[in-house]
């Protein structure tokens, strides 16, 4: 008997039967997501500009289109001129505050000092208190006899008191503190947040060649997180701008006047109060081309810095 050696065979190469999918296929994952927001973000636009035209009560009376009625209103409106003038300064002064404020905050932070994980729920803590909470609390502490004027009487300062939410000098400036009192610490935890990722040695090695706490800050450490500064601050811009109508409503309605009105304000007095949905929508128009135009002068002016940095 004669032995056979046994060749091997060669591995057959498995080719793929179907042809691997191109991204067209990919495509079509998105198409849930894109209707959802044609739906709730594209269609709530559109229909701003539409009831804009319109003259309109509300949703149990007839709409009448109107063209530009409604925005011929508007602009020979002093309430508005009034609401413009008023959010300007609220942004004026909200922003140039909060951001610097913040941010040496959130580098305190982020040196890791004694009990820092209290400063950083304490920090976190007033953005977490509903709106409803935070009216309540300062409707108390600036009352003819709330919190402040009661600290400033026991102090002597009998001239200095008065009713913060009633004096047309006071309303506004009273809800700008309460604004950065909310907002700052929120956002020095999450500077706090980012710093964290910085490369360690570049800080050691600054401190090595002399330099302060001060420097380090913010010809060091702020330099690095420019980007994520422009991000925080377009966000806080678009927040002041876009949502002052809540705290405004629960303390001032506006008032005393209209010393305390805001665009965000006229939008829900007029199509609320006042049953003015075409009005209401065209001052949405206006705060809307504000946003737009706010973010876009925020990002070339600190990507301008950043490039000049660099």
């Amino acid at each position: 008997m004669s032995s056979t050696s046994t060749l091997a065979r060669p591995t057959a190469v498995r080719t793929p039967t179907s042809k691997r999918r191109g991204p067209s296929h990919v495509l079509w994952l998105t198409v849930p997501a894109l209707v959802w927001f044609a739906v709730f973000a594209v269609g709530p636009l559109a229909a701003m500009f539409v009831i804009a035209t319109l003259r309109w009560k509300g949703l149990l009376y007839e709409p009448t289109y109107t063209g530009t009625e409604n925005l011929r209103k508007v602009f020979a409106d002093p309430t508005f001129y009034d609401a413009v003038r008023n959010s300007t300064i609220q942004v004026a002064v909200v922003i140039p505050v909060m951001i610097p404020l913040a941010f040496m905050l959130g580098y305190h932070l982020h040196t890791r000092p004694r009990g820092y994980r209290v400063l950083s729920v304490l920090y976190f803590s007033p953005g977490l208190i509903s709106i409803s909470v935070t009216g309540m609390i300062f409707y108390g502490v600036l009352s003819p006899d709330g919190g402040v004027n009661g600290v400033l009487r026991l102090a002597g300062l009998d001239s200095l008191v008065t009713p913060w939410l009633a004096d047309p000098a006071t309303a506004l400036p009273s809800l700008i503190a309460i604004d950065l009192w909310r907002g700052v610490g929120w956002t020095a935890v999450l500077f706090a947040a980012r710093l964290s990722s910085l490369p360690p040695d570049v800080i050691e090695a600054a401190r090595i060649d002399g330099a302060g706490r001060l420097r380090v800050m913010w010809q060091i450490a702020f330099p690095m997180v420019k980007d994520y500064v422009r991000t925080l601050t377009m966000l806080q811009y678009l927040w002041t701008l876009f949502t002052s109508a809540a705290l405004i409503l629960l303390l001032t309605k506006g008032g005393p006047g209209t010393s305390s009105t805001t665009l965000s304000y006229l939008v829900y007095a007029k199509a609320f109060a006042q049953r003015d949905l075409g009005y209401s929508q065209v001052v949405g128009v206006v705060l809307l081309v504000l946003g737009i135009a706010g973010m876009a002068l925020i990002r070339t002016l600190l990507r301008s810095s950043l490039e000049h940095n660099r």
